[in-house]
């Protein structure tokens, strides 16, 4: 329970927040990563995947091979492109490691929510004489915006979480939070600092979700006024109703 109250002590003191080190400049250093990361990552992934999923072809062996690249550890890449001679191009380095951690899965879901669009609409739409391109634009893409979205969510939560590692090789981040206090042996610091990197991760979480749901083209298709059908009934048994072999009165 200290530790609890002594992060909270820490998380409420404004002189963490201001000046040099302090949580804003880490927060907006940690944004910067993200964004960055996120944008290069989907101008990467997504237009192969697209054009794949649309095609039919290779699109398999890409997503084999990228997500084979998650068995290696980013932490370990980013050592090495930091020792490397990128090393001295600031935050390079880092957005590199980050790029390549967010491709597998932009990749894979684009592939996929491609290549599995409803194969009867799709065909309707090319019978209706539509380009590759227009049927691509037009038909495919908003019927895998959710997968896609899906994947731009998952892509982002993991660079939000992983850009904590860039303050080990002496990057900026929320991440330099955490190890200061490591390295003054403050566990209320480090507290603090993943208490701050998981609500990161969650507002950004939030906000993808609701963009999701005011960009989704089918969710904002209008519709149709459903057509008033009258239905047949069987005429009732009335008085009036001449029953089978009888005749009236």
């Amino acid at each position: 329970m200290d530790v609890i109250a002594d992060s909270w002590s820490w998380l409420t003191t404004a002189d963490h927040w201001y000046g040099t080190g302090g949580v804003w400049q880490r927060l907006g250093e940690h944004l910067y990563l993200t964004g960055v990361s996120l944008l290069l990552a989907c101008a990467v992934a997504l237009p192969p995947a697209l054009w794949l999923g649309h095609t039919g072809r290779g699109g398999a062996l890409a997503v084999n091979i990228s997500n084979a690249g998650r068995a290696v550890p980013t932490f370990a890449v980013l050592v090495l492109l930091v020792l490397s001679p990128l090393g001295s191009h600031g935050d390079l380095p880092v957005i590199i490691a980050l790029v390549l951690f967010a491709v597998p899965p932009l990749l894979t879901n684009a592939y996929v929510g491609v290549a599995e669009a409803d194969r009867d609409v799709v065909q309707a739409a090319r019978g209706m004489g539509m380009s590759p391109g227009q049927l691509l634009a037009r038909v495919e893409l908003p019927l895998a915006f959710p997968l896609i979205a899906t994947g731009v969510r998952t892509a982002a939560v993991q660079i939000v979480a992983t850009a904590t590692l860039a303050a080990l090789p002496g990057g900026g981040g929320l991440g330099r939070i955490i190890t200061a206090g490591f390295a003054t042996h403050r566990t209320a610091q480090v507290v603090a600092g993943a208490v701050l990197v998981a609500l990161l991760a969650l507002l950004v979480e939030g906000l993808l979700v609701l963009g999701q749901r005011l960009l989704d083209p089918m969710a904002r298709r209008p519709r149709h006024p459903r057509e008033n059908r009258q239905s047949v009934r069987r005429p009732e048994n009335r008085a009036d109703t001449v029953e089978p072999g009888t005749h009236p009165a």
